[in-house]
């Protein structure tokens, strides 16, 4: 276990906080660590007659069009499952009776402690006047069959984690039967 010695600041922003910190590491040697702090985020399996919906938008950072389930981040305080239907809800007009917590992932552990609550929608069904998204994010919303959504993650047409992670499990799920 590495124990904290000092940190730094480094940036604050509104969605992360970079800290630069100085650790004890086991055999006493000391180490810097940079950090990324993350409020944490939700991902959204969500499934209708066997399809699985999916949101197609540009993420800056990659410079092109993702694939994805419905996502989003934590806002600062806000509740886990109330953030899940809200981003559900925001990018494809759907809310659900309840959410099932699939598992807690760690998409970046060597340097970020963003956690991504992966939920699976459960009763589904479509608002009549839905919460609209973020005016900076233009998305489109794909119904894509289970198998095909399986075919693009072994075909590396998806590659963001949270969502094939959600695509494994519709899979697993429906050939389980």
């Amino acid at each position: 276990m590495e124990k904290k010695v000092s940190s730094e600041v480094l940036f604050t922003g509104n969605v992360i906080t970079v800290y630069k910190d100085q650790v004890e590491c086991q055999n006493g040697m000391l180490a810097d660590r940079e950090i990324v702090r993350h409020h944490g985020g939700v991902g959204i399996l969500a499934t209708v007659d066997d399809k699985i919906i999916l949101v197609k938008q540009y993420r800056y950072a990659y410079q092109q069009d993702t694939i994805e389930i419905p996502a989003g981040k934590l806002e600062f305080d806000e509740e886990i499952k109330k953030a899940a239907k809200r981003e559900l809800e925001e990018e494809t007009g759907y809310s659900c009776k309840d959410l099932e917590l699939i598992t807690d992932i760690f998409p970046t552990p060597g340097y970020c402690d963003e956690i991504i609550h992966l939920y699976e929608a459960k009763g589904l069904y479509k608002k009549e006047n839905p919460l609209s998204g973020d005016d900076d994010e233009f998305i489109d919303v794909l119904y894509v069959p289970v198998d095909q959504a399986y075919q693009m993650v072994i075909d590396k047409k998806i590659n963001d984690s949270k969502t094939m992670i959600a695509i494994m499990k519709a899979y697993i799920d429906k050939h389980a039967k």
